[in-house]
């Protein structure tokens, strides 16, 4: 579990910089964070509903304190 975790944890600080302003990175991150929180709460035997929660909130908030030069994975999706 705790390998699971520092898996999804670099996964979503790696992903979180999608985006141009802070608050394009901040809903990329929560996204991200969300569906990486719901899988690893539902493949630990957790719940799904708070592991979406937890890692939306901490997502949106990753997404949201990194700079466009930190990581730039280009224009989002919905721009």
């Amino acid at each position: 579990m705790k390998r699971m975790m520092v898996i999804a944890a670099l996964s979503l600080l790696t992903l979180t910089a999608c985006g141009e302003t802070k608050q394009d990175r901040a809903l990329s991150g929560a996204a991200i964070g969300a569906g990486v929180g719901a899988a690893g709460g539902a493949l630990t035997g957790g719940n799904a509903l708070g592991g979406a929660l937890l890692g939306g909130a901490v997502g949106g908030g990753a997404g949201y304190l990194t700079d466009k030069d930190d990581v730039n994975l280009g224009k989002p999706v919905w721009r």
